[in-house]
């Protein structure tokens, strides 16, 4: 065996990075001291009047492990605690009551206790202990199960409940489903087939991991677009109209210099609007399609007359809420205008407010491209 598998091997008896800051650590402790001393101290009063001399279990602090520090997690949601817990303790007094050997008691006990919660949805990494701790306390009455187990592991979740939502965490942490975006790189069934080939329980909720992924890939674009400025990928110096220029003239600028948008500046070259080939189709009765280059040369074409009952310039047809941008404005801060918003064409500005280029998707795509697949 080569040294570098030796030592590959080695490292994965070491432990991995915590990715969490101090804040949540403390927040977790915290949570599970909480959680415990409720849990203790109503399950104690509640046993005096039950008779019960057991009135906490150990593997409730397994499951405030889970409950306080992952609550995320699909083994830390209520059904799982409280179903993992209490069908693994009758599993555990069902072994228990039928096998006289220990040993073997206690192994039936932990396989039975994986089985029964992998069919009732409820799987519960303390749910072994559970029944572990049924066969080694020799528990033969079922009504054990309801309390301490079942009691326990309510109480438990109910503290969760409340302390982390006071904290900021989801919990229950209900798996929402992600609609699905026009513009995404995969989609839920490409994650369907991958976890389906995968065939493992994964500590993460499907919609966490897609949302993971999405972060990801969205961290890895501001990674590598992040020296890229909106001036950097922008066409200058772009041809432009004023509020009063005649249809026809920017109608007859974006046919010759092949532009779908064109910026509407004031005297002092200050963006008031962006006129498009949309805003003129806008204007005719799309929903009959016969004439429509008849009805078009009859909108750019100028009145002669002094009144007109139709629009003549471009500031009658313009669209006035315009998004723009800086020059120094990072590029990644345009992915979700471009992906989500609808913006085909940003005006780029200067320190004074003033035009001074055009970014069109055309300009984002390839400023990706080049990004995301550097050339050698």
């Amino acid at each position: 065996m080569r040294l570098s598998a030796v030592l590959a091997y080695a490292r994965a008896w070491l432990p991995g990075r915590t990715a969490v800051d101090m804040r949540e650590r403390l927040r977790a402790v915290c949570g599970a001291a909480i959680g415990l001393f409720v849990t203790a101290v109503l399950c104690r009063w509640l046993a005096g009047p039950l008779g019960s001399a057991v009135w906490l279990i150990a593997p409730l602090g397994a499951s405030a492990v889970l409950v306080f520090a992952v609550p995320a997690s699909p083994l830390a949601q209520p059904w799982s605690v409280i179903g993992g817990n209490t069908l693994s303790a009758v599993v555990g007094i069902a072994s228990v009551s039928f096998i006289p050997d220990p040993a073997v008691a206690a192994s039936i006990a932990v396989a039975g206790a994986i089985g029964v919660m992998f069919f009732a949805r409820c799987l519960h990494p303390p749910g072994g202990a559970a029944a572990l701790l049924a066969v080694l306390t020799h528990t033969t009455h079922f009504s054990s199960a309801l309390f301490p187990f079942f009691t326990n592991s309510l109480l438990l979740v109910l503290a969760g409940v409340v302390y982390n939502s006071l904290t900021g965490r989801r919990y229950p942490h209900v798996q929402v489903a992600q609609p699905p975006r026009a513009d995404a790189r995969f989609s839920q069934a490409d994650i369907d087939a991958v976890l389906a080939r995968y065939n493992q329980v994964l500590d993460i909720s499907r919609d966490d991991l897609e949302s993971l992924i999405q972060q990801t890939e969205l961290e890895s674009y501001k990674r590598r677009l992040g020296t890229l400025d909106c001036g950097d990928i922008m066409s200058p110096n772009p041809v432009s109209v004023e509020f009063g220029t005649p249809l026809q003239e920017a109608w007859a600028l974006m046919h010759d210099k092949r532009i779908k948008a064109l910026p509407v500046t004031d005297r002092t070259r200050r963006v008031v609007g962006i006129v498009t080939q949309a805003d003129f189709f806008r204007q005719l009765d799309l929903q009959h399609h016969e004439g429509i280059a008849g009805r078009l040369r009859d909108l750019i074409r100028a009145t002669r007359t002094v009144v007109s009952n139709k629009p003549e310039v471009v500031g009658q047809i313009m669209t006035r809420q315009v998004r723009v941008a800086s020059a120094e404005r990072p590029v990644v801060d345009l992915v979700p205008l471009f992906s989500e918003g609808g913006h085909h064409h940003i005006p780029i500005i200067d320190g004074e407010k003033r035009l001074t280029g055009m970014i069109t998707q055309s300009d984002f795509v390839r400023a990706l491209y080049r990004a995301v697949r550097p050339e050698n």
